[in-house]
């Protein structure tokens, strides 16, 4: 999953925290301050997203796959019973935590899994049921989603975080996919975001339409 939009991409980092330029410079207007406020945040996201794909992608696959371990077992305490109950992986790509084997294991237990899918940019994400063996296909970024199936609404949700900050709200790819996936369910599902201990940080200085996770969970 993808996480809030951030609007025009800039591509140097904001060097100190934005919210203060009226006290930098004397009589700088409310409108100028919020402006510069969120293009100083949308510079400082992308450059901690590169930041953090960076340092993931840097860890070698032996690692990361202890780490992913570490992770799964930590879901199974966190998400508890799954049988009968809709729970929502996905299929990792740059360096995020594999769960793939975790996700058999709750079909295994008599829950099913499902795979999100993005169908068209600014709609939110759709859920389609997953088994192994099941055709997949290249979707949007080339990630593999389930090729057809029945769209189902989760009971929980897991989603990788590129980053997380001390609040649960999660930096992801910048689309705006995942805050509005949540802000349209009919029934707001468990929402549990994974990542590495690594990621995170104080803020992400969300916005007010932001939805925090109701955990996160590390390979700590």
């Amino acid at each position: 999953m993808s996480d809030q939009e951030d609007g025009p991409q800039e591509t140097r980092e904001y060097a100190s925290p934005p919210c203060f330029m009226h006290e930098l410079v004397p009589g700088y207007g409310a409108e100028a301050i919020q402006q510069d406020a969120w293009t100083g945040v949308c510079r400082w996201r992308k450059a901690e997203r590169k930041r953090l794909i960076d340092e993931r992608l840097a860890v070698d696959a032996e690692e990361r796959a202890a780490r992913s371990l570490r992770i799964a077992s930590a879901l199974d305490l966190v998400v508890g019973r799954v049988s009968g109950r809709i729970v929502s992986g996905y299929w990792p790509v740059r360096g995020e935590p594999d769960l793939r084997n975790w996700a058999i294991r709750v079909i295994e237990r008599g829950g099913r899994v499902a795979l999100p899918v993005v169908i068209k940019k600014g709609w939110p994400l759709e859920f389609r049921i997953w088994r192994p063996g099941d055709p997949l296909e290249r979707g949007i970024w080339n990630i593999l989603v389930p090729s057809h199936g029945p769209s189902v609404q989760p009971d929980v949700v897991v989603g990788p975080v590129v980053g997380f900050d001390q609040a649960n709200y999660r930096l992801g790819y910048g689309g705006g996919f995942f805050d509005r996936t949540l802000a349209a369910a009919p029934k707001r599902p468990f929402v549990v975001g994974v990542g590495y201990t690594g990621s995170r940080l104080q803020t992400i200085y969300p916005q007010p339409h932001y939805i925090p996770m109701d955990v996160i969970v590390t390979d700590e």
